[in-house]
């Protein structure tokens, strides 16, 4: 093959060439039970997973998708716009709606998709976005697709975002980006202060909430519920592969936004639809959520025990609100090697490094699950003391 400049940048990456060095990403398990997996024939305790309510292997859940593997088979092959829509989808988008407060909701093939058409989908190249600094990936593929002017506004700060605001000029079209929870520094945004600037100066309301569905709110709805919020974020955007258990993503909000949106979004238009495995797996999980409140009560109690534990470690964890932990090491060779050697001794994290944080911010991103056991928990907490302390 021709030996052309863009294989060469590839070939010569520095940080593809450190990644293959340490291997911290891109693993297979060969075996999964609860929070337990088998990496290269070694079990593991995972402590990364965003299984939040231990849905993943609930019997209602697999019975759900197998059932929905028979009736419908693999696949609708097709996109949502043609030839794949089907009524499991309906049913999904009715039931996720009910559960957010709101008139409508679309489901796609992945939370990415989601989070980038909810802002692809509605924004404009005359539009200013005011984004959080440190939203998901996703989110600033929408806005860098939907070519609007961006404004950034710093983390979780509403005077930050109150300042930039007050610079513009009221006939522009406006719209806040922001997460309702973190899943890097499990941060819950300050959302009553949001939408009280939002409401002030004419914003339009975007909130990724993909880590705070099943995690926080009395009845696990999220955000908006823990701040008694319901109905008053114009569109929410998230995944399904989180509490939910399965794969997949949502955008929820009015009605006319989300026809708008059907109109608009590439990711929607051109996508192919959720399978009806998957989106079984889904609504028997928010089935479960409802019905089921000691999944979130052992969620809250295992987190509050790790937080515990970590604190008597003297592991900074970011001022973590919720079940989303990170361990905040602040050095790129020393966080490689700390997850060497959790790994050695049995314990799966995933490793976090500039741009994903920022600078001086390097971390390991734990998460606790309603599926650890307290055997779990204690494991992995004297193993992390031994690691962090090994490389003080």
């Amino acid at each position: 093959m021709l030996d052309s400049l863009v294989r060469r940048r590839a070939v010569k990456d520095d940080s593809t060439a450190m990644r293959l060095k340490y291997s911290p990403y891109y693993h297979h398990f060969e075996r999964q039970d609860g929070c337990r997996v088998w990496l290269e024939g070694r079990e593991m305790i995972q402590l990364s997973s965003n299984d939040y309510l231990g849905l993943n292997q609930h019997p209602k859940v697999i019975e759900a998708g197998q059932k929905a593997l028979k009736k419908w088979g693999a696949s609708s092959t097709g996109s949502r716009i043609s030839n794949g829509g089907r009524a499991y989808h309906r049913r999904l988008e009715d039931k996720l709606a009910d559960f957010f407060g709101t008139q409508d909701c679309h489901i796609h093939s992945a939370g990415y998709l989601s989070c980038m058409s909810s802002i692809q989908g509605l924004a404009t190249r005359n539009d200013v976005v005011f984004a959080d600094r440190n939203i998901h990936s996703s989110l600033w593929s929408g806005i860098g697709m939907s070519r609007a002017r961006v404004e950034k506004f710093s983390h979780n700060d509403p005077n930050s975002l109150l300042r930039a605001v007050e610079l513009e000029s009221p006939k522009k079209a406006k719209i806040l980006v922001f997460e309702g929870v973190y899943s890097m520094e499990g941060h819950i945004a300050p959302l009553p202060e949001f939408l009280k600037i939002a409401q002030n100066h004419d914003l339009f309301t975007v909130m990724d909430d993909a880590h705070g569905v099943g995690v926080i709110g009395e009845t696990g709805r999220g955000t908006t519920e823990h701040f008694d919020c319901l109905g008053k974020v114009d569109l929410i955007c998230g995944s399904l592969s989180k509490a939910l258990a399965t794969t997949g993503g949502y955008v929820a909000g009015d009605k006319e936004l989300l026809e708008y949106m059907r109109t608009h979004s590439k990711q929607t238009i051109f996508s192919a639809a959720i399978s009806p495995a998957q989106a079984a797996c889904a609504e028997a999980a928010l089935e479960l959520i409802k019905a089921e409140p000691e999944h979130l009560t052992r969620l809250i109690n295992n987190t509050k025990h790790y937080k515990s534990g970590l604190e008597k470690l003297g592991i900074d964890t970011w001022g973590s609100q919720t079940a989303a932990v990170p361990l905040i090491i602040g050095d790129r060779l020393k966080a490689y090697k700390i997850w060497k050697e959790l790994i050695a001794q049995g314990v799966f994290t995933t490793i976090s490094l500039p741009p994903s944080v920022p600078p001086n911010k390097e971390l390991l991103r734990t998460a606790i699950s309603a599926a650890h056991t307290v055997e779990d928990i204690e494991q992995g907490l004297d193993r992390l003391g031994t690691a962090f302390n090994k490389f003080r």
